[in-house]
């Protein structure tokens, strides 16, 4: 049994807070740069520069990429072989997240209560999903999920008949009514499979993965890409500003599901989707 003070737990969370909302993933950065080099209007070609130098003033400056630094959003994976010793592993994290958005200077955008609208100023609580393996180690993966894109995200339960058209039918249709509104292009998480609040937390978690992995089933791989170029042919382009870069990537998690189900959500997320990932 290998044990883990939880205040290197919550250590390691503050920095993930501060880090993510400060750097972009490089495969991101990369897609960006490739863009430049396709059919887009010379508004789109300027917003893409623009994008390009933010990322990079955040990163060289450590500021955060956007002002909106999201609700954060959790994937722990536990070891079987690992004792947490100190704080319970939900506090821990909690902590970490107080402490990353206060002492980081991020905006803190959390509501104690969705009607009352009281805020609770260090951006707590947080999102956490949690999963066990046979490890003596903790995984831990975060997501500063923004509302702007948050909002534009959908589930629908299709019927088994619906097939891979009705997938790509609906996921298509979420992006075109999302429009402009999530700050494109954008990078799509779809969650296909279990059943209602499985396919949406799949959906949050496609987002974690780097958009140049694609799934590792070839099947779904090539989905992906059916999926990027159907997106990308409704010429939303950057910033709706028209052009062939509506999208950087769409990523595709799947579930076993119902025999008499196909639950698909569409989890939208704008250029600066964040994430960081450690190891304990």
């Amino acid at each position: 049994m290998r044990r883990i003070l939880s205040d290197k737990i919550t250590d390691a969370v503050k920095e993930m807070c501060i880090l993510a909302n400060c750097n972009l993933d490089n495969s991101i950065l990369e897609s960006l740069e490739d863009a430049k080099q396709k059919k887009q209007s010379s508004s789109a070609l300027g917003a893409l520069d623009s994008i390009i130098k933010n990322a990079q003033i955040a990163k060289n400056r450590q500021i955060p990429i956007c002002q909106d630094t999201g609700m954060a959003v959790f994937f722990v994976k536990i070891g079987k072989n690992v004792f947490i010793e100190g704080d319970n592993l939900d506090l821990a994290i909690e902590k970490g997240v107080s402490a990353g958005y206060t002492e980081g200077f991020l905006r803190k955008s959390i509501v104690a209560d969705p009607l009352f609208r009281e805020n609770t100023n260090d951006n707590t609580p947080p999102v956490i999903h949690y999963s066990f393996n046979d490890s003596d180690k903790i995984e831990i993966t975060f997501l500063p999920k923004g509302f702007g894109s948050e909002n534009k995200s959908a589930l629908k339960m299709l019927n088994p008949s619906d097939g891979r058209d009705g997938i790509i039918d609906f996921v298509t249709d979420t992006v075109k009514k999302a429009g402009a509104s999530p700050c494109p292009p954008i990078i799509v998480g779809v969650g296909i499979g279990g059943n209602f609040e499985k396919c949406a937390e799949l959906s949050k978690f496609a987002l974690a993965r780097s958009i140049d992995i694609p799934n590792q089933n070839p099947y779904y791989a090539q989905l992906e890409g059916e999926l990027l170029a159907r997106i990308n042919d409704l010429g939303i382009g950057p910033q709706g500003y028209g052009g062939e870069t509506t999208a950087l990537g769409v990523n595709i998690e799947v579930y076993p599901t119902h025999i008499a189900g196909l639950p698909v959500a569409v989890n939208i997320s704008c250029h600066a989707t964040r994430h960081q990932t450690v190891i304990i």
